[in-house]
């Protein structure tokens, strides 16, 4: 198996500063298999997304190290930092009446030097990631005038026009119906397919287990089991990480874990 890509080697990440400052993940040890789908899932506050941000290089750590191809990633530069590493936040935010096509070019900014123009290479990346997401004929349409579900895709467009071997996602399919869930973890999988390494954070526990590979399992700051979904996830993970009883059942489609007659437990805390 390829070495990974991307590893947290005894990371500690804190909030606040003095007396208020509070550790929110300690001495963690993380690698995201090279070429797969990796899912971080865990109840709300346990972490997820510091670390994502941490491995974004957007939280620096107390201690420990995040690693991306073997190199400290805080003592990389920042240009070949984007050219290795594309990251799409929760939030996403563009100016007003920007189209598809002028956002998706926004991804080609790590690849332009002082004095080099737009080049054909450039266009072709860019068409290369509009036909990956399905947005061609949407093009010259304006980001306020597409559904949740196109917008989001316009932006994972922008990741892939940037060309990285890695791409980490915050929640990317936060607020969207099922329809539009779909659309974007279809794209994901097939990021995946053409050999892209991708770390997610999703909320949804049987989405995970049906469009990832490999799955880490969060709670209190520290991961509770990681590896291939149907392997790891069990009723006993899930009543840890959500207090929950469930009865699991394999989906006779993909084999991946699916979880029926959910009901409150009293291992709450």
């Amino acid at each position: 198996m390829p070495a990974s890509p991307l590893c947290a080697r005894r990371l500690s990440l804190s909030y606040g500063r003095g007396a208020r400052r509070r550790r929110v993940i300690d001495d963690l040890d993380l690698a995201l298999p090279a070429g797969q789908v990796t899912a971080i899932v865990g109840p709300n506050g346990c972490g997820k997304s510091t670390l994502l941000a941490s491995l974004a290089r957007l939280h620096a750590p107390d201690r420990g190290a995040v690693l991306l191809d073997g190199a400290e990633i805080h003592r990389l530069p920042a240009r070949e930092l984007a050219r290795k590493l594309a990251l799409l936040p929760q939030e996403t935010q563009a100016p007003e009446g920007l189209t598809v096509a002028e956002l998706i070019r926004f991804g080609r900014q790590p690849h332009q030097g002082l004095f080099q123009q737009w080049s054909a290479e450039d266009q072709r990346v860019v068409d290369a990631a509009l036909a990956a997401a399905d947005l061609h004929a949407l093009a010259e349409r304006p980001l306020d005038a597409m559904s949740g579900g196109q917008r989001q895709r316009a932006w994972i467009a922008m990741a892939i026009a940037q060309q990285t071997p890695l791409l980490l996602l915050d929640e990317p399919t936060s607020a969207l119906d099922l329809g539009h869930q779909l659309e974007v973890f279809e794209l994901i999988r097939a990021l995946a397919s053409a050999g892209k390494t991708l770390a997610m954070v999703v909320h949804d526990l049987v989405s995970a287990c049906r469009f990832a590979d490999h799955l880490v399992a969060m709670r209190d700051g520290r991961i509770v089991a990681a590896g291939a979904p149907r392997e790891v996830v069990t009723a006993d993970l899930v009543r840890e990480l959500y207090g929950v009883e469930c009865t699991l059942i394999e989906d006779p489609a993909t084999g991946s874990p699916v979880l029926v007659d959910i009901r409150s437990s009293s291992r709450r805390d």
